[in-house]
């Protein structure tokens, strides 16, 4: 095995610690389900992990340190995910304002959210978030054995680990997600949950910026 049982064990649960904090594609994924169905929160469970494995590709291959070398990279793409979280903020927010809110639309159209664009939201939205690239690079190399050799597969296997860990994380959270659905088909509940989707991706929003733009580290 080329890890290190005991860095892997340690590995496991902080990366569990990592997964299971909230963050905007984990909200987004309840979403979507909650308002779409399996198909839509299926498809947004699919986008994210698309978009775990950019960032393990980008980090095994250095791509995200170059990113890391530049501060200034960083933070556009700070300033773009808070951008993109603020649409879907106001997207929500027009959906909870909207007579057409019911169960299985989360649109102002009225119509079901499409898997294409259910998995567009959850792959950008976890592109553009640099916490995640800082998940990659900061935490996967303090868990390298260099002394076993190819560094490069301790990465990828790190990385494929957070992947399945979230997948198995997110998609439970599907699950519960479809068992509380038929609970909430009275359209003021919908309205109330896209109302509170909506300023709690805007609030993801103001933070991505203070964090990373505000308050540099």
């Amino acid at each position: 095995m080329p890890l290190d049982p005991a860095l892997y064990s340690a590995f496991v649960v902080v990366a569990l610690a990592a997964i299971l904090s909230p963050g905007p594609d984990t909200l987004l994924v309840i979403r979507t389900t909650l308002g779409g169905g399996l198909r839509s929160g299926g498809a947004a469970l699919f986008g994210v992990q698309i978009g775990l494995l950019g960032h393990l590709a980008a980090a095994v291959f250095g791509i995200s340190l170059l990113v890391m070398a530049v501060p200034q990279a960083l933070q556009a793409i700070a300033v773009v995910g808070a951008l993109y979280l603020c649409w879907l903020g106001s997207r929500a927010l027009r959906d909870a304002l909207s007579k057409n809110v019911d169960l299985g639309t989360i649109s102002a159209s009225a119509k079901p959210l499409r898997a294409s664009i259910a998995c567009r939201d959850a792959l950008l939205t976890n592109l553009l978030n640099p916490k995640v690239i800082l998940l990659f690079i900061a935490l996967m190399p303090g868990f390298v054995a260099p002394e076993r050799g190819d560094v490069p597969l301790q990465l990828a296997l790190l990385g494929v680990t957070i992947i399945c860990l979230n997948f198995l994380w997110q998609g439970a959270l599907v699950l519960l997600a479809m068992s509380a659905r038929r609970w909430l088909e009275r359209p003021m509940v919908q309205r109330g949950l896209a109302f509170a989707s909506g300023l709690v991706f805007i609030a993801f929003a103001v933070l991505m910026v203070v964090e990373f733009i505000l308050v540099p580290s």
